[in-house]
């Protein structure tokens, strides 16, 4: 093959690849953050992702450290001011560690999904 051909074949690979390369939604931040430990318990939990979801198919649960489910992804939601922002309100909590688990479907359809543990501080 020439060095042409195989530029040209070079560059229409990575125009089929690369609109999939930033399809994903993956957490950006959230509150409170990962990993962290918190003085004052949150009356929400807050995650923003790196690209819009669906909302009806987005959803956080919040687990205490024995796994029993704390606040249902039923009660969770999407904002509708800003579609990167997923919301989960939670009952006042006690100190402890806590578990978020979340599953979101961007709106280009790839699903994603995760888990990250903050504590609650005595």
């Amino acid at each position: 093959m020439t060095r042409g051909i195989l530029t040209t074949l070079a560059i229409a690979a990575l125009l089929v690849v690369a609109p999939g390369v930033g399809a994903h939604a993956f957490v950006d931040h959230a509150a409170p953050a990962v990993g962290s430990t918190v003085r004052e318990a949150p009356r929400e939990i807050v995650i923003w992702f790196t690209q819009e979801l669906e909302p009806s198919l987005s959803s956080i649960k919040l687990h205490d450290a024995k796994g029993n489910a704390i606040a249902a992804a039923a009660d969770s939601a999407v904002d509708p001011s800003n579609r990167t922002m997923l919301r989960l309100p939670v009952p006042p909590l006690s100190p402890g560690k806590y578990r978020v688990v979340w599953r979101v479907l961007s709106i280009d359809s790839h699903v994603t999904e995760g888990d990250f543990t903050f504590d609650v501080a005595p």
